[in-house]
């Protein structure tokens, strides 16, 4: 179809907001393939460096609440993509969300954008916006406020999206999987209509080429409309399971759903709650006039099982491109570790170990990279599960996040209660806490060797206290540090020395001889 929109559609230059994120980080390769040149923009450029798609996007520091440095991003842009929000930064989350919507809007007008384009959230249509849900209900706001500006805008509004690495995925997975018997709530009995994180994409990369008089909200959605009882069994068939009993009962509210997930699956109560929450209502899709702007190739929108099928191929062949966690927890620290030595900034305590290894650098550095998820810590399994329990009952991210890849891992990725702060590969890799702590905390772990050649392994854990509570934490667990820290010592150069990772090596050769798939990131 032919549309006055596509005359200039070779070369647009799109900004992306959230390439940090599960969707944006997927986004950037589908519009770069596409011809589009890319510009993104984050918190933390830094953290994009090692994304396959980096070399060939531009990213620049900035932040969509302060107005000069999206006004600097949006110079010489013709598309502005929102994949941003405030959730779980605070009870003003809403008030944020506002505020940033407005903001990106009147900077998009200033600079000439020729579109702004957002994803946002399904809602029902027979209940007021004033009764949703505050995370629904701001989704739907800074929807409104980007149609209200004079910029032309298209706001995707999806349900369920189903992908490897989703929130939405990751919750359905780990209850179907690890709850064979389940009292659930009552919501599991409402309707939704899921779509595949595939045919997301392909609306959001083809929304950029819609004509100028296109100013519009557009329902997307899978074919099949399914309650999530029904979503569970079907991922239990798809995955292989015994059929799972569901009792649903009507005393779990949002919030006690919101603790119950986050006791089951990976996914911490602060995102479960609003999942939760947007299934109270049944949302399904009321038009497709999507397929209009954005014609529906065979076999798309992509049925619910053969979306489940393709996440969970990903899942179990290793090749998620982003995660839910991949966007860092609101209110977490990201304070990097300072380059000063001296620590301007007041105490630092360090526990530091060094210890031979009797194996080459590169094995060291495979069992490194390789630490976290399903390799564990390489100390005291039960301090770390504890330190976990205790981090999820505070609010916290919790040890469940896992890896995204079991041997690779990048700048950005989440790490179980840590973040990857920076890798030099082969060197170093060191991980920026985001467990609750009174205070900041960096774990590094170094490959050396001796003027003799010979490899040493280093560790460095370092804590930056706040406050008085700070030092007490400090000098509470310093007792434990020969058990949990020494023994992580001894175990990474043990393993190290053992090559017992040399069937992981193997599998990362074989995977680098490997030609990878041309649109990986799709699903």
């Amino acid at each position: 179809m032919e549309t006055s929109g596509r005359r200039n559609a070779e070369g647009l230059r799109c900004l992306v907001t959230g390439a940090s994120g599960y969707i944006g980080g997927r986004l950037v390769p589908e519009l770069l393939e596409a011809g589009h040149r890319v510009r993104c923009l984050a918190r933390s450029p830094g953290k994009l460096r090692d994304h396959p798609w980096a070399a060939d996007a531009e990213c620049v520091r900035g932040d969509v609440t302060d107005a000069p440095s999206v006004a600097e991003a949006m110079r010489g842009v013709d598309v502005a993509y929102y994949l941003v929000h405030a959730l779980g930064s605070g009870a003003d989350f809403e008030d944020t969300d506002r505020r940033a919507a407005r903001i990106f809007a009147e900077q998009a007008h200033a600079a000439g954008v020729r579109r702004i384009v957002y994803l946002g959230g399904l809602t029902p249509r027979d209940v007021p916006e004033a009764s949703l849900s505050p995370h629904l209900r701001s989704r739907a706001e800074v929807g409104h406020i980007f149609l209200d500006s004079p910029v032309p805008a298209t706001v995707l509004r999806a349900a369920v999206v189903i992908g490897s690495g989703s929130a939405s995925f990751e919750m359905l997975r780990y209850l179907t999987e690890r709850l064979p018997v389940m009292v659930t709530p009552s919501w599991v009995q409402t309707r939704t209509q899921p779509i595949g994180v595939r045919d997301v994409l392909r609306y959001l990369a083809g929304s950029a080429t819609m004509p100028d008089d296109v100013d519009r909200a557009f329902d997307i959605c899978g074919p099949d409309v399914l309650t999530y009882r029904e979503m569970m069994t079907r991922y239990a068939a798809a995955a292989g399971l015994r059929r799972r009993v569901i009792v649903p009962v009507p005393v779990l509210t949002p919030r006690l759903s919101s603790h119950w997930i986050g006791l089951v699956t990976p996914v911490p109560a602060a995102i479960a709650r609003p999942l939760t929450e947007s299934l109270r209502h049944e949302v399904v899709c009321h038009e497709h006039d999507i397929a209009r702007y954005v014609p529906d190739p065979p076999g798309h929108p992509l049925p619910f099982d053969e979306a489940l099928a393709l996440a969970l191929r990903r899942v179990r062949e290793a090749r998620v491109a982003t995660r839910w966690s991949s966007a860092s927890v609101p209110g977490a620290p990201s304070d990097p570790l300072p380059t000063d030595p001296d620590w301007a900034g007041g105490s630092l305590y360090q526990d530091e170990r060094r210890l031979p290894v009797d194996a080459s650098p590169q094995a060291l550095w495979t069992v490194i990279e390789g630490i976290g998820g399903d390799h564990g810590w390489y100390s005291f399994p039960l301090a770390w599960a504890v330190r976990g329990r205790l981090d999820r009952f505070v609010g916290g991210v919790g040890l469940r996040r896992g890896r995204r890849d079991a041997e690779h891992l990048r700048v950005g990725d989440s790490l179980d209660f840590w973040r990857v702060e920076e890798i030099e590969p082969g060197r170093l890799l060191r991980l920026r806490a985001e467990m609750r702590l009174p205070g900041l905390a960096w774990l590094e772990m170094y490959v050396e060797t001796d003027a003799q050649g010979r490899t040493h392994y280093r560790q460095r854990a370092l804590f930056h206290p706040r406050g008085l509570l700070g030092h007490a934490y400090w000098w509470s667990i310093s007792p434990f540090h020969a058990v949990v820290f020494g023994g992580m010592a001894r175990n990474i150069t043990r393993t190290a020395a053992k090559g017992l990772t040399a069937r992981g090596s193997d599998r990362r050769a074989e995977r680098v001889r490997r030609p990878r798939a041309g649109r990986s990131a799709r699903q």
